[in-house]
């Protein structure tokens, strides 16, 4: 009996005492954490990191033109012109080197007459232009016709007076030269001069103008 009454009181006195501590015990998943909040941070300014400058497009440097140039219808020109600067002159070489230096050259002339070949034209220009004084020749209604890229036609009308073995002389008419390009320089391949007024009694009836 006595050994109850001892095993009872060590049972309640461990009770009493479990109770007393699970009063004052708190338990670790009932306390309250206080946690200092961290500053938010000051976002930092971005800075746009400057595009780098684009290079300057290389430039295809423009060719240079040739002011100097000129085309086919202006060198024909400058051989005609040559050709008459010649006969102003009476230079025979002047006047002749401007046509070309072949047997098959044809000139019909003014006179009506016609010249066969280089050779006999510069000789009839060497017989007679010693002759010439005091030349004077106009050329008017000059008209360029290019034939492709190596052939072209060039008429006038011309006037032309000087003196002739001391006699004054004049005439006018028209002329049409042929060029054609030998080489690199255009040379007269023929030429036809005729006068503005023809002999009346040497005009054939089919050619006369009708009244």
């Amino acid at each position: 009996m006595k050994r109850f009454v001892a095993v009872a009181s060590i049972v309640f006195a461990s009770l009493a005492l479990a109770s007393a501590q699970s009063g004052t015990t708190t338990s670790p998943s009932s306390r309250t954490r206080s946690v200092d909040a961290k500053p938010t941070p000051t976002p930092k300014p971005v800075t746009k990191a400057a595009k780098p400058e684009a290079s300057p497009t290389p430039t295809t440097p423009k060719r240079a033109t040739n002011a100097t140039a000129v085309g086919p219808s202006a060198g024909v020109l400058a051989a005609f012109d040559k050709i008459i600067e010649g006969v102003r002159r009476a230079n025979v070489d002047m006047a002749t080197t401007g046509y070309w230096n072949d047997s098959a050259l044809i000139l019909f002339n003014y006179n009506g007459t016609v010249t066969r070949g280089w050779d006999q034209m510069r000789k009839n220009r060497e017989a007679s232009y010693p002759e010439m004084k005091d030349v004077k020749l106009e050329v008017r209604d000059k008209h360029v016709i290019m034939m492709g890229r190596d052939g072209a036609v060039v008429t006038c009308l011309w006037t032309q007076s000087q003196t002739f073995r001391g006699q004054p002389d004049s005439a006018t008419g028209r002329m049409t030269l042929v060029f054609k390009r030998v080489g690199t320089a255009w040379k007269a391949v023929h030429l036809h001069t005729s006068p503005d007024n023809p002999d009346a009694t040497r005009i054939p009836a089919s050619e006369k103008p009708t009244p």
